[in-house]
């Protein structure tokens, strides 16, 4: 049965003794990571998912919906999926600093917001993609979340006249198959797993974690996942304030 603790304190020491002991450290994240940032999560009680809008989230976050609805998509991309004013907090920080000393060999992040590379992360394996990224359909041109927010309505290419889509992985769409599988070898060849900030019930992501052969899994989230009952450390406490070492 995994030990369970809930004190941030007695979290980061638990984290800090098992980075310094493993050999190969991998850390899977999801949105929980940048709540701290100033990011809404989805299914917390306060998430995206349980915020009201014209449409239901998941499905202006989709394909259909992009190609159906764009300008709409568009407006709730621009409102709630860009945050160019968030910083990297405590938990990006100190990955990035692991990664540095040489005790953290990848992240692999559900996330799009790149904070964890704005924290000085280099080994970032990015499921779900990036609002950083946009990318003409037509031309292959590729535009900066800055300058989509400085458009209106559908942005278009300004070399071939293109429709312009978030290199993100929306609703109905298949994960890139580099980074998942740069993911899966990230996720197999280490010998400690940390598990931090999501509720793993989105898939094909949260499946990944099954790739995992090693000797320490580390969960850290506030909430319940499917995975605690096979973990060997269970934080149920702020996943910024866990990483405070």
């Amino acid at each position: 049965m995994a030990q369970t603790i809930t004190d941030p304190t007695q979290a980061a020491a638990e984290l800090a003794e098992r980075f310094s002991r493993a050999r190969r450290a991998v850390f899977f994240g999801g949105a929980g990571v940048s709540t701290a940032s100033g990011i809404p999560d989805f299914r917390s009680a306060d998430g995206l998912y349980h915020q009201h809008f014209a449409y239901p989230p998941e499905e202006m976050l989709s394909h259909g919906f992009f190609v159906s609805h764009t300008e709409e998509f568009y407006d709730f991309y621009r409102e709630r999926m860009i945050c160019l004013d968030a910083r990297p907090n405590q938990a990006h920080r100190k990955l990035a600093e692991l990664e540095r000393d040489g005790r953290l060999a990848a992240v692999v992040t559900q996330n799009i917001d790149g904070l964890h590379q704005a924290a000085g992360s280099r080994v970032v394996h990015e499921l779900h993609g990036s609002t950083h990224r946009n990318v003409c359909t037509r031309c292959g041109e590729t535009y900066a979340a800055e300058w989509v927010m400085a458009t209106d309505g559908v942005p278009r290419c300004e070399k071939c006249g293109g429709l312009v889509k978030p290199d993100v992985v929306l609703y109905g769409e298949q994960l890139d198959e580099h980074v998942l599988l740069a993911s899966v070898r990230a996720i197999s060849e280490a010998d400690l797993l940390v598990i931090g900030g999501t509720s793993l019930v989105v898939y094909p992501a949260a499946g990944l974690v099954n790739y995992f052969q090693g000797e320490d899994l580390v969960i850290v989230n506030r909430d319940r996942t499917p995975q605690d009952d096979v973990a060997d450390l269970v934080c149920a406490c702020d996943i910024a304030a866990a990483f405070d070492f």
